[in-house]
Parts: C-alpha cells; sequence; structure tokens
C-alpha cells in the first residue's frame, strides 16, 4: 500500500519496533469480512448448518466468525440477513461487546452506538431483558442505528439522539454498563477504508483525542459503582488509545484497569482495535443524586390488536405493549426510564398503528425476536422466482382462501409482511429496504 501517510508509518515503525515490517506487510492483503449471528433469533450452531459460506471461528466471542477466501459474494442481499440473522461486522470490532460481556436484566448504555453493530452485540447478550439504551449523536445515523436494531429484533432497547453530557446528566450513576466506542482518526481501518487514509493527521489524531476524553467522561457520569466502563476506538495512536485511558485514570482513583487489548492485522485475522476494561470501585461517591424515575407501561386493551396478535401469533414477542394518542402501538421493555429531557428516535419497536378501528402491523413486528412464533406465514425457501419479486417490492399469487396479513417468511424466518385478498399478495415490504432490481 502506497499512500499510507509517511508520519503515520513513522510512528508505527516506532511503535512496532521488529514487528514493522510484517505489519506493512499484511496492509497489502485483503481486508478480512466477518459476520456476528445474531443468538435473539437464532442459536449458533443452527445458523452454522444453515449458513451457505465458509466460516472460520473468529477468535473474539462465539458468535463471531471470519468469512473465507472462496466465499466472496456478497452476503448484505442475502435472505438470512435481512431476516436479521447476522449482523456484518469486522472481526476485531466485535472485541469492544465481548469485553463489555452484558448479562440478562441489566441497564447497559451504548454511548456511541451507530450504526448498531456493538449495540446489537450488547442487545444479544441481555436476550431481550434489562434495557439498552443506544445513542447516536448524529440525526441521520441514529435512524440507521434504530433501523438496524430493529432488523435484528431488540425489543429492550430505547435509540437516542443525545450529546453525551446530555446523557450524563440524564442518567448520574444509572448504569450497571457503560461502552464508550469513540469516534477516532481510524487507523485500523485504513487497509480498507482510503477516506480515513486521507483524512489523517497528526492533528486530526490530537483532536480526536481530546474529543474521546470528554466523552470518556460522560460515560463514567452515567455509571454506577461496582459497574463496568469499556472505552475502544479502531486506531493504534498511543495518544487516542493509553493516553485518553492513563489521563482519565489519573484523574478518577475510583477507577481500576482491568484488561487492555490491542488486535493489529499482522497478528489477528482483522483489521485493528483497541479497548480498555474498567472497573468504578463500589466505594466510589455519586456526584448527584438525581436519578430518573421509572414507570411501568400501560397495556393496550384495543380489541383490534389483541385479535390480530391472537389470529397470527402463536407466541407473542417479549414486552408490553402500548397504546399511543397518534394510534400507534408500541411494543416496550417492562420497565423504561422517564425520557423527556431527551431526543428519542425510538423505544422497544413499534408493532404498528390503530386506523379506524383496524390493526395495520409495521415492519418492526415481524422482525420482533424473543422466540415470537406465527400461526401463519408465506414460505418462500424453495421458491427463487417469488423471493425475488418479495425482495423487489411485487405482489405474489396466493391460495384464494388466504386473507388479510401474512408474515413472508425464508426457512421459517420473518422478511416482512403480506397483505392478502383474492388470490394475490400485495408486498408490505417497506420501500428502504426492498432490492434494486439487477
Amino acid at each position: 500500500m502506497t499512500d499510507l501517510p509517511e508520519k503515520y508509518l513513522k510512528r508505527m515503525r516506532e511503535m512496532l519496533g521488529g514487528d514493522y515490517q510484517r505489519f506493512l506487510a499484511s496492509m497489502d492483503d485483503e481486508p478480512v469480512r466477518g459476520l456476528r449471528v445474531n443468538t435473539l433469533k437464532i442459536g449458533i450452531d443452527d445458523f452454522l448448518n444453515i449458513a451457505p459460506w465458509k466460516l472460520s471461528p473468529s477468535g473474539i466471542m462465539p458468535e463471531g466468525f471470519v468469512q473465507e477466501n472462496g466465499s466472496e459474494q456478497s452476503i448484505g442481499n442475502h435472505p438470512y440477513h435481512l431476516a436479521g440473522l447476522f449482523y456484518i461486522q469486522e472481526p476485531s470490532a466485535m472485541s469492544a461487546a465481548a469485553e463489555l460481556d452484558p448479562a440478562p436484566g441489566m441497564r447497559v448504555l451504548d454511548m456511541c452506538a451507530a450504526p448498531g453493530g456493538k449495540a446489537g452485540a450488547v442487545a444479544a447478550r441481555m436476550k431481550g431483558r434489562g434495557l439498552l439504551v443506544a445513542n447516536e449523536i448524529v440525526p441521520s445515523r441514529a435512524v440507521i442505528l434504530s433501523r438496524n436494531l430493529e432488523r435484528l429484533g431488540s425489543l429492550n432497547s430505547i435509540v437516542t439522539n443525545a450529546r453525551p453530557e446530555k446523557l450524563a446528566d440524564e442518567f448520574p450513576g444509572w448504569f450497571d454498563a457503560v461502552l464508550v466506542d469513540a469516534p477516532c482518526s481510524g487507523e485500523g481501518m485504513f487497509r480498507k477504508d482510503k477516506k480515513a487514509r486521507e483524512e489523517w493527521s497528526p492533528e486530526h489524531v490530537k483532536a480526536c483525542a481530546v474529543r474521546q476524553s470528554r466523552i470518556l467522561e460522560s460515560g463514567s457520569g452515567a455509571l454506577k459503582p461496582g459497574g463496568v466502563l469499556v472505552y475502544s476506538t479502531c486506531t493504534f495512536s498511543y495518544e487516542e488509545n493509553e493516553g485518553v485511558v492513563d489521563d482519565f485514570l489519573a484523574r478518577h482513583s475510583d477507577y481500576e484497569l482491568i484488561s487492555l487489548k490491542r488486535y493489529y492485522p499482522h497478528t489477528f485475522r482483522g483489521e485493528g482495535h483497541f479497548t480498555a476494561k474498567l472497573y468504578k470501585k463500589s466505594t466510589a461517591a455519586l456526584r448527584n443524586a438525581k436519578r430518573p424515575s421509572l414507570f411501568l407501561p400501560v397495556r393496550c386493551r384495543a380489541e383490534s390488536y389483541i385479535r390480530f396478535m391472537d389470529d397470527v401469533f402463536e407466541r407473542e414477542p417479549d414486552g408490553t405493549p402500548v397504546a399511543l394518542n397518534d394510534g400507534r402501538v408500541l411494543i416496550l421493555p417492562d420497565v423504561i426510564p422517564e425520557l423527556s429531557g431527551l431526543s428519542v428516535v425510538s423505544m422497544g419497536i413499534e408493532a404498528g398503528r390503530i386506523i379506524k378501528g383496524r390493526f395495520e402491523p409495521a415492519h418492526a413486528l415481524a422482525m420482533a425476536a424473543a422466540d415470537a412464533r406465527f400461526k401463519r406465514s408465506i414460505e418462500l425457501l424453495g421458491r427463487a422466482g417469488d423471493l425475488a419479486r418479495f425482495l423487489h417490492g411485487e405482489t405474489l399469487d396466493v391460495p384464494s382462501d388466504f386473507y388479510g396479513y401474512y408474515p413472508v417468511t425464508y426457512n421459517g424466518f420473518a422478511l416482512g409482511w403480506g397483505k392478502c385478498a383474492g388470490g394475490e399478495m400485495k408486498n408490505h415490504l417497506p420501500k428502504g429496504i426492498r432490492l434494486m432490481k439487477a
């Protein structure tokens, strides 16, 4: 690779010493592609039994895999991806969620969560129990984050669009675990991202370190005593990694470093990542006694919603359905905090809308995980022509006795909804995720 910045190469030579030539040679290798099995929807062994690609363990987490050479075909348009059975993720990036290792029932904050790979991994580890607040400061990226969590079937997540310090103010000492995957200079992405190489400069590295320190400080403010804070980047610079952590620890005697890990493309089958796992001592004093109030959602009793769910689902998604004044029905975590001070992009999932006394399901309801089961469906496995037509947004022919909404499935996994009448199924796959015709 000939377009690497000279100042960057000089610094890497000094940092790596005898390993520098191995590192430099690795930059001419093909980027490593990986995926994480979404265990909210399928077990790891079950996925490996149906996956049509050659996969090897990533070595980071049991659900993480490397897509081997010889499996070059695009996997993003495969029905299993559209159904949310896996998330395409660079292997070393899986390390942040693996280090956090959240458990069901915890309260977790992912402070810089877009596009959603790490948040999705956290949600899967939580198994639909507890609460995940996934935040993104850029509004357009917050929408992408919300859609990815929807596809993955995360029912216990809230997506916010807020500045990190605002989250610390609203949730002082409230979360059991906090992930700060901070924006960085992206040196770990140089092999696959020309733009990252072009934007790099020593000044950019220093500016990133200043911003990262501020975000880490906010993450600390939202963590309760006895909690775990994971700081991660996809860069190699000392200033953005150990420098940020060392400066933080020098200012916070109530924290101790549990682990610090670096991943390089010449030592690991991936691009590059850094993680530091910190523990907030249980004796730490809270600066602010304020706590967000909690409220219990009031269960939706609308007859049209109850009838629809009884007709379509053998087992309904977990969570509490709540009817809003605008007609929407959301399925929410059992207990959620007061959020009036924040910009909220999504809460739980949107089940659908009640319009003129009828319930019309949203795409998210088809994607909902937590062992939801359907009483009826339109199965497209083995029907390549109909599968292509559905993914392109076209109508399908169905038996004349099919009436109303049906989940459209591939090998039993929902892709979306279709509405049947008179031997025809009208396609309700959202336009934004339909595939373009070749």
